[in-house]
């Protein structure tokens, strides 16, 4: 989209959670929610962001969806349910919220189909390896014998991560280690098909993962979300939005005509 001062501003899609929301003057209601703070870095880096509540998967729907975004943001959020990779949910794993999981594995599919970029954050890194078909470790606290990947009450912990050289990601931030805001309890275990992963914590706690088979598809474990100094992730999504943008613009532009007059 072009607006009145010639940006050429690409068209961000978010993924939202439903939730009970206790308003003041319409009691408690079901609305489609999602924390500012993913806002933000969407439109200091130049995109124009669009929330998508999560709905039914019905055929044609999330390709014209689709076809239709610039770019798509999968955020944080309760866990992933365990079934979609084939095991028996543990005793701290969320309830399942399926409508949310079908609907997001759905746009996350028709993303790379078309190439769309794709920036998948925390839960959205989980669900985009399950959806490709990988697994996760349900509580790290078991694995590595630590919960200080999660500290509760809404708290970020600042921690190391060493990235992949020459990875999409370390081209993005800087090559070597960067300090990250994490809070999650679970982690990706098996990489799923076509995946590679690009970011470790210091316990080889896999941190990000990206498909080198599309443009630009990424997933990420911390929450870059809550960096608000350093939005250089968020430039070169939106970057890669512009870019698929224009690429339809050309796409869409017809060939002109040429007459036997004109070549003769």
């Amino acid at each position: 989209m072009e607006t009145t001062d010639g940006a050429i501003r690409p068209v961000i899609g978010l993924a939202t959670y439903l939730e009970q929301i206790d308003t003041s003057g319409c009691g408690t209601v079901n609305a489609s929610f999602l924390p500012e703070s993913y806002l933000v870095p969407i439109t200091t880096a130049g995109g124009i962001p669009v929330l998508l509540p999560p709905q039914p998967v019905v055929p044609g729907v999330i390709e014209l969806l689709v076809s239709r975004l610039d770019g798509l943001v999968i955020p944080g959020g309760w866990d992933v349910d365990p079934a979609l990779y084939g095991q028996e949910p543990h005793e701290r794993t969320d309830e399942p919220r399926c409508g949310r999981d079908a609907w997001e594995q759905a746009v996350i599919r028709e993303a790379i189909r078309q190439d769309v970029p794709l920036l998948c954050i925390c839960r959205g890194e989980q669900l985009l390896n399950v959806t490709l078909g990988g697994s996760l470790h349900q509580h790290l606290p078991d694995v590595i014998g630590s919960g200080h990947y999660q500290l509760g009450g809404y708290q970020f912990n600042l921690i190391p991560v060493e990235l992949r050289p020459e990875s999409q990601l370390a081209r993005l931030l800087g090559p070597g280690t960067q300090t990250v805001p994490v809070a999650h309890h679970q982690a990706v275990d098996k990489l799923g098909d076509g995946l590679i992963a690009t970011a470790w914590s210091e316990d080889q706690v896999v941190e990000a993962i990206e498909y080198p088979a599309s443009t630009f598809t990424l997933g990420i474990q911390w929450h870059p979300e809550e960096l608000p100094e350093d939005f250089g992730l968020f430039r070169g999504f939106v970057e890669a939005a512009r870019a698929k943008l224009l690429s339809r613009r050309l796409q869409a532009t017809p060939l002109p005509i040429v007459s036997e007059i004109s070549r003769s």
